[in-house]
């Protein structure tokens, strides 16, 4: 790609054109939500014979939907007795009539082994986009810990330890305790005969949404998703956040979680339906002092394996961070001038790669206009992450013709 790609302003240049490998049948399945799990819950935070209602909003329409639930990081067997769906109303009521009970190859009740994923029976469920689904599963079993995302930025709702199986409920009366992390749930795909794809955001707590708003969907995906929509009409792609707070595109330590390079089967190349990936990682292996070309190898590789897919990819540059962090960050997570001259190069290779098919230039969005390796203050929140602003400002500089399956 030629640097006359990239404007100032972060402009995507390229424009996209879909290829018979990428593009989705009239009718298919759509990943129209999902969530990375990233670990496993504290032992002082388990479920007990009681019943657990997760929030997610649907990104595209459709008249079937289906779920996957993981045990990803669980040590034990997972027993969900019994699960359902429906469309959620207010708080943790769902709207009448529309509750639906999911099964499993027929079964009203499955177990996930350790380390493993299963996918629900679909089910007939008139979905809008930007509806919100109340996903429900009830645990019989005793203290279970759950495979969670912590920064999920919804709030779902609990029943009381005890109180048994609510799934079928509509009401909510039974829920009377929130939760602010995923449990167990990383995907609802939608049969759609709308939407033509789906976008991946992959990346860290920039992408996940760290300093944006609880139940506000205000991260730069949700902004992007949200003009796609608006230009459209209609909800032509899903949008799917994949994004994990603290997240390594490497294998460093500390640890990051699982880094980019070995979740990328799981929280992508799994996912139904999928068209398009956005590539936003880095920050996180600089900080522990990687080099240039350690993080240049991981995101080449990322870029390398979802092309093989066929997969529309398309490459951010990693923003600033200021040298010393606020809001009760470590003084360590800033940069300094070694790792802003490792930032430069990883950013200069991002801008000239010609395997990307277009560059999203966060680092020249967000940069203070007099100082290159701070990010610009009406847009900084605690020196490394974004404000609600700034999120609005990554997505607002994304030139929609990169996702223009006409051109």
């Amino acid at each position: 790609m030629s640097v006359d790609k990239v404007l100032a302003v972060g402009l995507v240049q390229g424009l996209l054109v879909l290829s018979g490998t990428t593009q989705v049948a009239a009718q298919q399945w759509i990943a129209s939500w999902g969530s990375s799990l990233n670990g496993l819950s504290r032992e002082t935070q388990t479920v007990t014979d009681s019943t657990i209602r997760l929030i997610a909003r649907s990104t595209v329409a459709g008249e079937r939907v289906r779920v996957r639930l993981e045990n990803t990081f669980g040590t034990h067997p997972l027993t969900i007795g019994t699960a359902a769906i429906g469309l959620r109303n207010n708080g943790a009521s769902l709207v009448i009539g529309s509750n639906r009970p999911l099964r499993f190859d027929g079964a009203a009740s499955v177990t996930i082994p350790p380390g493993d994923s299963v996918v629900s029976d679909h089910v007939s469920l008139d979905v809008q986009a930007e509806q919100e689904l109340a996903v429900s599963l009830y645990v019989a079993g005793a203290d279970v810990r759950s495979s969670t995302h912590r920064l999920a930025l919804t709030t779902s709702y609990l029943t009381e330890a005890g109180a048994g199986d609510h799934t079928g409920d509509v009401d909510g009366a039974a829920y009377p305790n929130t939760t602010l992390r995923m449990h167990w749930l990383s995907a609802i795909e939608v049969y759609s005969s709308s939407a033509r794809g789906a976008i991946v955001a992959f990346g860290d707590s920039i992408t996940d949404g760290s300093c944006a708003t609880l139940d506000g969907h205000d991260r730069w995906g949700d902004v992007l998703y949200g003009r796609l929509l608006d230009a459209s009409g209609t909800a032509r792609l899903g949008m799917v956040n994949s994004g994990i707070a603290g997240n390594t595109t490497l294998r460093l330590t500390p640890a990051g979680g699982t880094p980019a390079v070995e979740r990328m089967d799981r929280n992508v190349l799994s996912l139904a339906g999928i068209t398009h990936l956005i590539v936003f990682s880095g920050t996180n292996d600089l900080r522990r002092d990687a080099t240039a070309e350690q993080v240049i190898a991981g995101l080449d590789q990322i870029i390398g394996r979802a092309r093989e897919r066929g997969l529309k990819v398309l490459g951010a540059t990693i923003i600033p961070r200021n040298p010393e962090p606020r809001g009760g960050l470590s003084p360590e997570y800033g940069f300094n001038a070694t790792r802003n001259g490792h930032r430069h190069a990883v950013n200069a290779w991002i801008r000239t790669n010609e395997d990307l098919d277009a560059v999203l230039d966060f680092d020249a969005v967000l940069r203070d206009p007099d100082d290159r390796d701070l990010i610009n203050p009406i847009y900084d929140c605690d020196g490394i992450h974004p404000n609600v602003f700034g999120y609005a400002a990554m997505a607002r500089a994304i030139d929609l013709g990169a996702f223009d399956q006409e051109q």
